[in-house]
């Protein structure tokens, strides 16, 4: 890939967050590592700054561009770069259109989990103090386990292009990490895979390689 075109892209990101990591591993499993980016502080507030606004009136993270194509949706940048470099890098949906359906689905239930994910890991930040109940937690842990089983299945007969393809679980791979590998030992056996990669390795974040703050209430699922 040409330094020219690499230097037409740019990346604004904020450290720790899932979206802007999926953006960063597609970059790097399409091999355009030599774009431009730039790390902004959530604590600060800079992603709120004008020179975010100016990409993103919603002031969120990442805000990508490549040459005069805007794209603030994680999902939307990943497969603008699939679409856009397809000869580049490692393909990343298949060609068949029942595979890529199934690509697709995945990729919108995947969106549900990491809500269900975080129900239950940020739920003293989700829920006001005088609202928070034992039960109510106690139910979404529920709900978050029986994700976790369908997903379970989901592996069980997983076709043979999913195990080259880290799409499905770009947002909350540092979940997979801290659940029970004897109850969940296909997800375990999948963040055994993707934790490999050259792209992960290449863009996780360090903060992420040895915290487990927030996470001790996923210990009982």
């Amino acid at each position: 890939m040409s330094e020219k075109l690499c230097k037409s892209m740019s990346l604004l990101w904020g450290a720790g967050s899932p979206p802007c990591w999926r953006v960063m591993i597609t970059l790097e499993e399409k091999r355009l590592q030599g774009y431009k980016r730039k790390l902004l502080s959530f604590q600060k507030g800079e992603h709120k700054s004008q020179e975010v606004l100016e990409l993103n009136p919603r002031g969120q993270l990442p805000a990508f561009r490549h040459g005069d194509v805007v794209v603030n949706e994680s999902t939307a940048a990943c497969l603008y770069l699939e679409n856009r470099f397809q000869s580049q890098g490692n393909r990343l949906i298949p060609d068949s259109p029942a595979e890529q359906a199934l690509v697709f689905q995945r990729m919108m239930e995947g969106l549900t989990l990491t809500d269900r994910l975080n129900s239950v890991i940020y739920y003293d930040l989700l829920v006001p103090e005088e609202e928070r109940h034992d039960s109510t937690l106690k139910r979404s842990k529920e709900t978050l386990s029986t994700e976790l089983q369908l997903w379970e299945g989901y592996l069980q007969n997983a076709p043979t292009w999913l195990g080259r393809s880290p799409w499905q679980m770009w947002s909350f791979i540092q979940t997979l990490r801290l659940l029970s590998a004897g109850r969940f030992p296909k997800l375990a056996k999948y963040y055994s895979l993707l934790k490999e990669r050259p792209s992960i390795k290449a863009s996780w974040p360090p903060q992420w390689m040895s915290s487990r703050q927030g996470y001790g209430v996923l210990k009982d699922l």
